[in-house]
């Protein structure tokens, strides 16, 4: 009995062993190197955390995604708790059996005794704002992180993806508005226009200012609700389609950067227009300092 106990250690032990080995050898083959190369290789330390040192050889491929990439434009998965969140919540009301059918037919009777049948249409304008401030409060005052051809094409991004959310969504969904029956109220397009600016605003220039924003949203979403033109969980999923938008505007900035060639945060680019009078030709002349 006591033999076949120790024969059982000892082969626990050999196969212990030999994983070890195996285990070294696979280390060293990962960090084997050529002496020959050692005055080809650069040591960068990382600025989060100075311990971890990247080892790059003489010739090796470019990437060019993290070359053009930055903290903000960085996927975080917990980027995404606020949006879903939302449009879970949004779903829970799609439908005439939906969960949340009740707290949709008590909203709208609520705001439709408050308004009395009166529409206010300033929604349809102030939904562009919080885009507008995210374009120009740079030129306020305000310090942005990145350069204004950067913010252009987060935007451009960004409301491709609005557009496509909504159309999309709206298609499949085909939930009836409250006030025409329109089968196209879910999502609440505005709302995802003014969250999705919104959002710009906060990623770019805090909370500060972000809260302002999401203040204007928020106002253009109550007035989806008291015009009659939503249910509240249009507005909410709404909301959380926007926000999603305008992260996925920051995502795809490396790949902009990479194809357009946008200037950074800190490089010039001066235009000019130019006309041509023997040829009675116009164009536009562009530097770029990097």
């Amino acid at each position: 009995m006591v033999v076949k106990m120790v024969a059982k250690v000892l082969r626990v032990v050999a196969l212990t062993v030999v994983l070890g080995v195996l285990s070294v050898g696979d280390a060293m083959s990962a960090t084997q190197f050529s002496i020959n190369n050692i005055g080809d290789m650069t040591l960068s330390s990382s600025d989060e955390n100075k311990e971890e040192i990247k080892v790059k050889r003489k010739g090796e491929r470019r990437n060019w995604w993290e070359e053009n990439q930055t903290y903000s434009t960085r996927f975080r998965a917990k980027q995404l708790i606020a949006p879903i969140s939302f449009i879970g919540v949004g779903a829970l009301g799609v439908g005439e059996k939906a969960p949340l059918r009740g707290v949709n037919l008590a909203v709208r009777d609520g705001l439709y005794n408050l308004s009395e049948g009166s529409k206010l249409h300033v929604d349809d304008y102030i939904q562009y704002a919080p885009v507008a401030f995210y374009l120009t409060l740079d030129y306020m005052g305000l310090e942005a992180k990145h350069s204004f051809g950067e913010r252009v094409a987060v935007s451009a991004v960004t409301y491709l993806a609005v557009t496509a959310f909504s159309q999309s969504v709206k298609r499949i969904v085909r939930e009836p508005r409250p006030d025409t029956g329109a089968r196209n109220s879910f999502p609440s397009g505005h709302t995802m226009t003014a969250f999705a600016g919104a959002e710009l605003v906060r990623s770019e220039y805090g909370w500060g200012v972000g809260m302002g924003a999401y203040a204007v949203a928020a106002t253009v979403g109550f007035l989806r609700l008291y015009n009659n033109r939503h249910w509240l969980n249009d507005v909410v999923a709404g909301a959380g389609f926007g926000i999603l938008s305008a992260r996925i505007g920051y995502w795809m900035l490396p790949l902009n950067r990479h194809i357009f060639r946008i200037p950074r945060k800190g490089q010039a680019l001066v235009a000019g227009p130019i006309y041509y009078s023997d040829m009675r030709a116009a164009g536009l002349s562009c530097a770029v300092q990097f």
